[in-house]
C-alpha cells in the first residue's frame, strides 16, 4: 500500500489534520458509466471519511466479478480473491487480525450461487466483518449468465428462451440461518439511504451483511427500471426509532412501513418483501455472541518464552 499523506480536512466543522477522500481514493475506477458500483466506492469512501478511519486498519476482501475490482480502488489493505470465496477469506482475516475492520464484497452471483456455502456458514458464526453484496440481478463480468436472483422470463445467454425458475430471495434465506444478527437493504438509486445504510452496518459488532441492489447499464437494463430508464421498483421504506433514517427526498419513491427490527417474526414478514422490496434495517440482534468472541475466549495464549521452551522441546525429540 503507498504511503500516506495526512492532510488538512477542508470541512469548515473540523479544523485538525485529519484524513481526505484522497486518502481511500486508489486506481481509476474502470467500470462502465452509470454502473452503481460506483456508488457503492463513493458510500464506503465518504464513511472512512468521516470516521477518520486510518486505511491501514481496513482490509477489503472480494471473490470474482465486476464488484470484485473494488479492492483495487479502494487505498486500504486489500484480497482479490477466486469465486465464491470472499468469506472465508474475510474470515480467516477477521479471525487472525481482530484489530482489522474488514470489508466483504461480492456480487450476487458469487455469493448466492458458487459462494452459497460459504454464505449460509458465515452468518451462521456471526464472524465479525461488514458484507456487502452487490446485486444486478445477472453475471456482469462474464457477459452475461443467469444468476441466483435472474427474475423468471429473463433473456440472458445461459437461458436464451428466458429464465424459467423464480429468482432466490436472499433476504427471507438469511432470516432462516441461525444466529443471523443484522441484515439490512438498500438500491444505489438512493444515494443518501445507501450512504446510512453502510454506515449503520460499519457500527454493527457481528456480520452486518447488507444487499444493496444495483442495474448493470450494459447487461441488466430492465432490472430495477422501467421503459423510461427510471427505477419502477414498489418500495417499502423500513421506519424504526434507531435504524436507517428516512430522506424526505426519498419518502415519495415509496411507501413508508413501520417496523420493529427487534422483532425476528416481523423480520422475516418483512424479509418476504410482500408487495414491495424492503429497504433500510430489517433484522439487528447484538446479543448474538460473535464467532470471534466464542474463539478467542476458548484459546490459551501460552507466553514467548513457554511458547519457544515448548517448540525447543518437541525439536530435541528428533535429535540424534
Amino acid at each position: 500500500m503507498e504511503s500516506l499523506q495526512v492532510k488538512e480536512l477542508v470541512d469548515t466543522e473540523c479544523s485538525v489534520p485529519g484524513f481526505t477522500l484522497e486518502n481511500y481514493s486508489s486506481d481509476v475506477p474502470r467500470w462502465c458509466k452509470g454502473c452503481g458500483d460506483l456508488s457503492i466506492l463513493s458510500s464506503v469512501q465518504r464513511l472512512l471519511r468521516d470516521e477518520q478511519t486510518a486505511p491501514e486498519s481496513v482490509v477489503t476482501v472480494s471473490g470474482i466479478g465486476c464488484s470484485s475490482r473494488f479492492p483495487h480502488y479502494i487505498n486500504t489493505y486489500g484480497f482479490h480473491g477466486i469465486h465464491g470465496r470472499a468469506l472465508p477469506i474475510a474470515t480467516g482475516v477477521s479471525l487472525a487480525r481482530p484489530d482489522l475492520k474488514v470489508l466483504a464484497i461480492m456480487g450476487d452471483g458469487d455469493c448466492f450461487s458458487i459462494g452459497a456455502g460459504h454464505w449460509v456458514h458465515a452468518i451462521r458464526y456471526n464472524i465479525n466483518m461488514t458484507a456487502l453484496v452487490f446485486d444486478n440481478e445477472i453475471y456482469g463480468l462474464t457477459k452475461k449468465q443467469v444468476s441466483p436472483t435472474t427474475r423468471v422470463g429473463t433473456h440472458t445467454n445461459t437461458t436464451p428462451r428466458g429464465a424459467f425458475l423464480e429468482p432466490m430471495n436472499p433476504l427471507s434465506v438469511i432470516m432462516g440461518i441461525t444466529n443471523v444478527s443484522f441484515l439490512a437493504q438498500t438500491a444505489t438509486w438512493f444515494p443518501g439511504h445507501l450512504e446510512k445504510t453502510i454506515n449503520l452496518a460499519w457500527q454493527h459488532k457481528g456480520m452486518a451483511f447488507v444487499r444493496v441492489l444495483q442495474r448493470c447499464p450494459i447487461f441488466s437494463q430492465q432490472a430495477f427500471y422501467g421503459p423510461d430508464g427510471r427505477p419502477n421498483l414498489p418500495v417499502h421504506f423500513l421506519k424504526n426509532t434507531d435504524g436507517v433514517p428516512i430522506d424526505k427526498a426519498v419518502e415519495k419513491s415509496g411507501i413508508i412501513v413501520e417496523h420493529d427490527h427487534t422483532n425476528i417474526d416481523a423480520a422475516q414478514r418483512i424479509a418476504r418483501g410482500e408487495g414491495g422490496e424492503p429497504m433500510g434495517l430489517i433484522y439487528r440482534n447484538p446479543a448474538v455472541p460473535t464467532y470471534n468472541d466464542i474463539r478467542s475466549s476458548q484459546i490459551k495464549v501460552q507466553p514467548t518464552a513457554e511458547r519457544i521452551n515448548a517448540i525447543n522441546a518437541k525439536i530435541d525429540t528428533f535429535a540424534v
